[in-house]
């Protein structure tokens, strides 16, 4: 079932997220709507948060990424089928060279700004099957896991920019939690008004 994504300013895309256990309620179904949910939007990534539940669980399916001509063959065959469910996720460490890279976010549509982070990260999780994992990952990959980990910490790819550039997309957020955006798949908007 495809859920509604949850828009700039709610509330729930704040707070840290609470781990999970294996006997959290409905997680099979609850994964396939955040699958169903991700690929409807046209997203590599989705988080618990972005669909209103504040809980340490997110997905991430790179596959689209691992087209992009500008890669090497390497870095496409890295994204290419790279398919994972992340609970109770937590960074161990993020090193290298910071670069920039230019974000988006489904609960922030239209808006895509440079972004710097690490490299290099390496995290523990545990998978769909509650087995634990400790893997490191490196540029796109990482990248990615970066975005959707800051989801369950409360933090926004929006909180890395300069206060120049938070200043001048002001506008365009608060537009996008009245719900004044034009989006190809269902949000919820937290400051949008009611028909009456």
């Amino acid at each position: 079932m495809i859920l509604p994504i949850v828009a700039y300013g709610d509330p729930v895309l704040r707070k840290v997220a609470e781990d999970i256990d294996k006997d959290y309620p409905n997680l099979d179904e609850l994964l396939a709507n955040m699958w169903d949910t991700m690929y409807n939007a046209f997203g590599v990534g989705l988080a618990a948060p972005q669909i209103g539940l504040p809980i340490r669980l997110f997905t991430i399916d790179t596959t689209p990424f691992s087209e992009d001509e500008d890669l090497s063959e390497e870095e496409q065959k890295a994204l290419k089928g790279f398919k994972k469910v992340f609970i109770n996720a937590k960074i161990v460490e993020e090193t290298g060279e910071e670069w920039a890279f230019n974000e988006g976010c489904l609960s922030i549509p239209d808006v895509r700004e440079d972004v710097s982070r690490k490299d290099t990260l390496t995290i523990t999780y545990l998978d769909a099957d509650f087995k634990s994992h400790t893997e490191t990952y490196e540029g796109l990959l990482a990248r990615v896991i970066q975005h959707e980990y800051d989801h369950i910490e409360g933090v926004l790819f929006t909180d890395k920019l300069s206060t120049l550039k938070k200043r001048l997309l002001k506008g365009r957020l608060t537009n996008i939690s009245k719900g004044k955006v034009k989006v190809d798949y269902r949000m919820r908007f937290p400051l949008q008004k009611k028909a009456r």
